[in-house]
């Protein structure tokens, strides 16, 4: 039965994409997304998130068939949610593309239809929200019609060991009917299998404090590095030295960006409200993680003090702006914020990230140096906020190269030895 099946990938980000591909190995596959310049460098086999080459598309490219015309996914039985989930400027759930996904879907979904979310949510978004719009534009029911679950999805961008087919798999569905054909639709193209979760709230549950647990890990690995700053003693050194010891686990301070460590949080705390509890741990974390480029400025402006040289004015180069290592998402970013902290304090700022167009940070930043090549004894600080692959191949000697006299050089992700650079978290 499962051959029969048709399927479409709903947006195709880093989440969407490498899906998609997957499952185009053994169906066929319509590739949604609404933004046309994508579809058209997808065409051509051009990923331009870097998760996948030329040659991973253009080999699926007779059972994978991209486009932006919405009128073309009558033609999938199966359909799978990928869209963005963010948070608004009040830290609260941003639903409005998962919305209009539902409405999309209510207007070309069959009888016998599957329509599996990826997406991260709160629990209760899937049947609560998502399907009653299904049902009042496809004026069909759920579990007698057509059919819902959630799977969450576990995509760690830049991660190249950890592929799609490679990590366990968490579904759901609405009935036993659909857990049943959605288990046997996944479990054909992920080889390290699935977990099957007794309801859809469990599965959005799952995929939701995967992340809070994450960010709690590191905003108290991020206050730690405040504590031992004070007390005078290197953070990294006593994480290592803990970590002799076989229960304890390792997490290391540093800025928390992206759109899912510092956004999936706010889904759950969202939700907790709603319920009656206020979840004081993972919102004290979330705000310990968001004051870190606060804690950065704050250490370099004392650092630069004492060797004279007042941060008004002080000439700094930032090392890497996308939100993590290895990958060119600039989404959440909170580099962002640690360039915004040094312009309010009137500092003239360069940035470098080999792994970012020119152009798409000129659109962000109108006042700052973009460069590809940064001045050699010119800086009065440089700050590496994003450990890349490249700048470890740079070696601390040549970025240090890049400093005046008496500059310093903060190791934010500590990248380098402790000896390589002057400041570290």
């Amino acid at each position: 039965m499962i051959k029969n099946f048709k399927i479409a990938i709903i947006g195709l980000g880093y989440v969407g994409l490498p899906l998609a591909v997957q499952f185009a190995k053994k169906y066929d596959v319509i590739g949604f997304d609404v933004n046309h310049k994508r579809i058209s460098q997808l065409r051509k086999g051009l990923d331009k998130t870097n998760e996948l080459s030329n040659s991973d598309i253009i080999n699926v490219s007779n059972s994978l068939t991209f486009t932006s015309n919405d009128s073309d996914l009558k033609f999938a039985n199966f359909y799978i949610v990928t869209v963005p989930t963010p948070i608004n400027q009040r830290k609260q759930p941003d639903l409005t593309s998962i919305k209009s996904v539902s409405k999309m879907l209510g207007g070309v979904l069959k009888k016998g239809d599957f329509i599996v979310f990826e997406s991260t949510v709160y629990p209760g978004v899937t049947r609560d929200i998502c399907v009653p719009i299904i049902e009042k534009i496809s004026k069909m029911s759920l579990n007698k019609d057509f059919y819902v679950g959630y799977s969450p999805e576990r995509i760690n961008p830049g991660d190249k060991k950890h592929k799609v087919s490679d990590i366990v798999k968490v579904v759901s569905g609405s009935n036993k009917f659909s857990l049943n054909i959605i288990s046997k639709i996944y479990t054909s193209v992920i080889t390290a299998g699935i977990h099957r979760a007794s309801s859809i709230e469990v599965a959005e549950a799952a995929k939701v404090i995967e992340n809070t647990q994450r960010d709690l890990n590191i905003a108290l690995a991020n206050e730690l590095s405040i504590i031992f700053n004070k007390i005078g003693i290197d953070t990294k050194e006593v994480i290592e030295a803990a970590s002799t010891k076989w229960n304890f686990s390792p997490y290391y301070p540093g800025l928390v960006g992206g759109h899912c460590i510092g956004v999936d949080p706010y889904y759950l705390t969202y939700k907790s409200k709603q319920v009656g509890h206020n979840p004081r741990v993972i919102l004290s974390g979330r705000s310990l993680n968001d004051n870190m480029p606060r804690q950065i400025i704050s250490s370099l402006t004392k650092a630069l003090k004492l060797k004279d040289k007042p941060i008004v004015n002080s000439r700094i180069l930032i090392l890497g702006y996308t939100f993590k290592e290895n990958c060119p998402d600039i989404r959440n970013t909170k580099v962002h914020d640690v360039i915004k902290i040094l312009q309010k304090k009137n500092a003239d700022i360069t940035l470098f990230d080999p792994l970012i167009n020119k152009s798409d940070l000129k659109d962000i930043f109108k006042n700052i140096l973009i460069t590809r090549l940064p001045k050699k004894s010119f800086f009065d600080a440089v700050l590496l906020c994003v450990p890349h692959d490249e700048f470890k191949k740079m070696g601390s000697k040549r970025i240090r190269s890049f400093l005046s006299t008496d500059g310093i050089f903060f190791d934010v992700k500590s990248l380098f030895k402790k000896n390589e650079s002057d400041l570290r978290l």
